[in-house]
């Protein structure tokens, strides 16, 4: 049994986005005191952050916004972890400046997130999509043969794949792809493409039949994949972001794949999540086209879930 921390009193803001069937022991096992509150409001009009956080020494996050204010509120506090490998929703100077250390975790996802990318590749290259409308207008019922033809196939067998981004996902995609005998290419990093002995996107992205980003979301990241770079594309490349919202532009992205320049695109993530306001390509879900949207889900697996607890319980631990 992990053994126990001294005088650790510690707060769990928002344990519901991490899913009801997870194991919190290797937290409690730890700490003196683990109060769990499932949500936690981030609204700048609301006192909860405060108010759960008044008497812990770490706070454990994975969305909740702790801003300066709120950590100027907390005299306690010593230790921030945030369940997730993003960390800008914690004021990060303020927290230097209250001499409160920030931890976050990395590859808690990594099978989780590679096997969605090639669920969703898959899926591009089988037309799964657009084969799902015909069926649900009929096409096949009453069809004179046997099998519908109506979308041409890609063999993903020989097919290049251009990824971007060679961390743990990045290889990991690259792996799953040489499987399928697969030719994989990554791209040299954005923004460091002169000191970066890989190509850059630029020189690889007119030969890519598939692109997969997996890479953080940056100032030189930022709409990564452009009008510009759509024009650019091998006609009928499939697309695919698992990584950040916001490294795809879109509004220039569904252009492509209505007018066929792109053939196929997936994305994971949403420049603003959850959507409440919606977005477009949540409206062309309803239109005849190569588009899936996921709901932030490729790393949900209850495998990587439980890896969240289990890395941010030995981050409390480290150096205690």
């Amino acid at each position: 049994m992990t053994s126990r921390q001294t005088n650790i009193r510690a707060v769990i803001l928002d344990a519901a986005t991490l899913g009801s069937d997870i194991d919190f022991s290797p937290l409690q096992n730890i700490t003196d005191t683990l109060e769990i509150h499932d949500n936690t409001s981030s609204d700048p009009n609301s006192d909860e952050v405060v108010a759960r956080l008044q008497h812990a020494n770490v706070a454990i996050t994975n969305k909740v916004v702790l801003d300066a204010q709120a950590l100027a509120a907390l005299p306690n506090l010593r230790l921030i972890c945030v369940m997730a490998t993003g960390t800008n929703n914690i004021d990060l100077e303020a927290a230097q400046r209250l001499d409160i250390e920030v931890r976050n975790i990395t590859a808690y996802g990594t099978a989780s997130v590679a096997q969605h990318t090639f669920m969703l590749m898959l899926a591009l290259a089988n037309r799964l999509p657009l084969y799902q409308d015909e069926l649900r207008r009929g096409r096949w019922q009453s069809s004179e043969h046997f099998c519908l033809l109506n979308h041409t196939t890609m063999q993903l067998t020989g097919r290049h794949l251009v990824l971007v981004g060679q961390g743990e996902l990045g290889s990991r995609v690259s792996m799953l792809a040489s499987a399928m005998d697969m030719t994989v290419s990554f791209a040299a990093r954005p923004g460091n493409e002169s000191s970066d002995s890989r190509p850059p996107l630029d020189a690889l992205i007119g030969d890519a039949d598939i692109i997969s980003l997996h890479c953080p979301l940056t100032d030189a990241t930022r709409h990564l994949i452009n009008a510009r770079r759509l024009q650019n594309i091998k006609p009928g490349c499939l697309l695919i972001n698992c990584a950040r919202g916001g490294l795809i532009d879109e509004l220039a992205a569904l252009t492509a794949l209505r007018e066929g320049r792109l053939g196929g695109l997936a994305v994971d993530v949403l420049p603003q999540e959850p959507p409440r306001d919606g977005h477009p390509l949540l409206q062309a879900l309803e239109e005849p086209l190569n588009l899936i949207v996921t709901p932030h889900n490729a790393w949900i697996s209850p495998e990587a879930r439980q890896t969240v607890i289990d890395k941010t319980a030995a981050n409390i631990q480290r150096g205690w």
